[in-house]
């Protein structure tokens, strides 16, 4: 089995891989801008595992190079873990529209761009998995954070459309819609809702491939939580200047 990470260096997707490396004997490819910290990252999963692991250069938003960087993948991924993504500040995405662009593009367009191409293959082939990384965030809009989770609320729709097409090829498509997770990305912010520690996140999306899940959160939680928060009337959504 071959695992390929699309954001090699995203803290969320190594520990999903390092499940993969330890459970399954997977070899890795770990797919990122930042070339030589995935090279790291090889060396600790290849060394702590004992599997083969590899990284190869990928730009989520060089949108032309993505049907190329594909084709050149020796051996082909037989899993995807789609884990790149940008986080910006709302006020600087609402004052600079370039940011806002570069998160769309980012979070969106280039999750469309690359898993189209591998979807295509996928689904020649009748078998394989897509396992995107989406956010809660998209869940309900919020003036915190809405322009951030439009990108998400929009991977979460196109991984469903994905499902619904390459289901009956065989192709496991598995949503996931972390809550807070302490990394790098949101060094800084606080959670009103609870942490979902790294690698329990990681245990959590190999668990959902091993069973065969369609949609998971992340952490025991956060699916009541989201519940709650979607069913909140939009009346009181409006005075809720703090959520």
């Amino acid at each position: 089995m071959v695992v390929l990470v699309l954001g090699g260096n995203s803290e969320i997707g190594l520990a999903a891989a390092e499940q993969f490396a330890e459970k399954e004997k997977a070899e890795i490819t770990l797919a990122s801008r930042n070339l030589k910290a995935a090279e790291n990252q090889t060396y600790e999963l290849g060394r702590k595992h004992g599997i083969v692991a590899r990284a190869v250069a990928f730009d989520a938003i060089d949108f032309e190079s993505h049907r190329e960087f594909y084709d050149s993948l020796h051996p082909r991924p037989d899993v995807i873990i789609l884990a790149f993504g940008v986080l910006e500040h709302q006020k600087a995405c609402e004052e600079d529209f370039r940011k806002a662009r570069h998160m769309l593009e980012a979070n969106l367009l280039g999750a469309i761009s690359i898993l189209e191409i591998a979807a295509a293959d996928f689904e020649q082939k009748g078998e394989g998995a897509i396992i995107g990384l989406s956010s809660v965030a998209g869940e309900r809009g919020r003036q915190s954070s809405y322009i951030y989770a439009s990108s998400k609320a929009g991977l979460t729709v196109y991984l469903d459309g994905l499902r619904h097409r390459l289901y009956e090829s065989g192709v496991q498509v598995i949503t996931v819609l972390p809550g807070f997770v302490p990394t790098k990305m949101v060094a800084g912010r606080t959670s009103k809702f609870g942490v979902t520690p790294l690698q329990q996140a990681g245990r959590d999306i190999y668990k959902a491939w091993k069973k065969g899940r369609h949609k998971i959160y992340t952490g025991s939680k956060m699916r009541w939580v989201m519940a709650l928060i979607r069913n909140i009337p939009e009346w009181m959504i409006l005075r809720m200047r703090n959520l």
